[in-house]
C-alpha cells in the first residue's frame, strides 16, 4: 500500500482542503488525518457510521492518597513543574504533571502513584471497504507524536486491500508532523504565496529531506501574490523537487467546504486545477520516472 501524506508549513494554506478533494478523486479505500490537535477531515468526508472510539493513554498522571499522606512537602519540593499544591489537600495538576515519577520516588509513606491517564481518544470509521482513521487528542497533553503512530497504526491495522491511502497531516514540522512522516512514500507540501508560507514550506521540505522521502510541491491560491508564486516555482527548480501545480483561490470552494462538500464534488476552477495537480501527483507516486512539464 503506498502512503501519501499531504502537508504544509503552517495552517490556512488548504491542506485539508486538497486532501479531501485527493480521497474523492481517488476513490480512497483508507485514509486518515493525523492532525490530532485540531482535526477536521471528518466534517468533508462524508461517514455513514459511527465510528468505533478506544481511549489513548500516553504518559501517567500521579495521584496523591490523601488518606496515607503526612504532608510533608517533599513531593512539592522536589517536583520541578510545579503540578503539587496543597490547598487544604495535597492534590496534582494533571495539566502541569509530566509524570516523571519523582514524586512517588520521594514519598516516604507511598502515598503517591503514578496512575494510567487518558490523553486522547482514537476513532476508527469503517463502511463499505472504506478505512478511516482519526483521532483527537485532550487539551494539555503532551504526546501528539505518539496519537499520531496510533492513528496510522489503526489505519494499516483495519486495511486489507487498499492500494493508496491518503494522510491528512498536521501544520508546522514538529512533533506530530514527525511521526507522520515516518513510513510513508511520498509527501505533498501544498504552499501559499505569502513571506510566512515560503519560509515554513522550506522549513517541512528540509524536515521531510531528512527522512529521504519522496517530495513534490504544489500552491494554492497562487494568484493571491503571483511575484512569490514564481519564487515558489523557482526554489522547487533549483532544489530539484517536483512542482506539480498551481490552484488559484476561488469563492466556490470555500462555498462548497462550509456545505460539508470537496472542491471535485462541485464544477468550480479550483476543482480543476485540483485534478491536475492529483492526476501529477499519481503519476509520481506509482511511477519511478515522469514528465511532470
Amino acid at each position: 500500500m503506498k502512503q501519501l501524506l499531504i502537508l504544509s508549513g503552517k495552517g490556512g494554506t488548504g491542506k485539508t482542503t486538497i486532501a479531501s478533494a485527493f480521497i474523492r478523486l481517488s476513490k480512497a479505500k483508507a485514509y486518515a488525518d493525523c492532525d490530532v490537535d485540531a482535526p477536521n477531515l471528518h466534517l468533508i468526508t462524508e461517514q455513514s457510521s459511527e465510528p468505533r472510539k478506544a481511549d489513548y493513554y500516553g504518559l501517567p498522571k500521579a495521584e496523591i492518597n490523601t488518606e496515607l499522606c503526612i504532608e510533608c512537602d517533599l513531593c512539592i519540593h522536589s517536583c520541578r513543574f510545579g503540578a503539587i499544591s496543597a490547598d487544604k489537600i495535597y492534590k496534582v495538576d494533571p495539566f502541569a504533571c509530566e509524570g516523571c515519577g519523582v514524586c512517588e520516588v520521594i514519598c516516604p509513606v507511598g502515598a503517591i502513584a503514578l496512575k494510567p491517564a487518558a490523553a486522547g481518544e482514537l476513532m476508527l470509521y469503517e463502511s463499505e471497504g472504506e478505512v478511516f482513521s482519526t483521532a483527537q487528542l485532550k487539551m494539555g497533553s503532551g504526546t501528539s507524536g505518539m496519537l499520531v503512530t496510533e492513528v496510522k497504526k489503526q489505519m494499516k491495522s483495519a486495511t486489507t486491500d487498499a492500494q493508496l491511502a491518503i494522510i491528512d497531516g498536521s501544520p508546522g514540522i514538529g512533533c506530530p508532523v514527525i511521526a507522520s512522516l515516518s513510513g510513508v512514500d511520498m509527501v505533498l507540501i501544498v504552499a501559499e504565496p505569502s513571506i510566512s508560507g515560503i519560509n515554513d514550506m522550506k522549513r517541512i521540505i528540509n524536515t521531510a529531506a531528512k527522512f529521504g522521502i519522496k517530495t513534490a510541491v504544489c500552491i494554492n491560491k497562487f494568484d493571491t501574490n503571483v511575484e512569490n508564486t514564481e519564487k515558489i516555482e523557482s526554489f522547487c527548480k533549483k532544489q530539484g523537487l517536483a512542482f506539480l501545480g498551481r490552484i488559484l483561490f476561488d469563492s466556490d470552494a470555500a462555498k462548497a467546504i462550509n456545505n460539508g462538500q470537496t472542491i471535485v464534488d462541485i464544477d468550480c476552477a479550483s476543482g480543476e486545477a485540483v485534478r491536475e495537480v492529483y492526476n501529477k501527483t499519481m503519476k509520481l507516486l506509482f511511477e519511478e520516472s515522469v514528465n511532470l512539464k
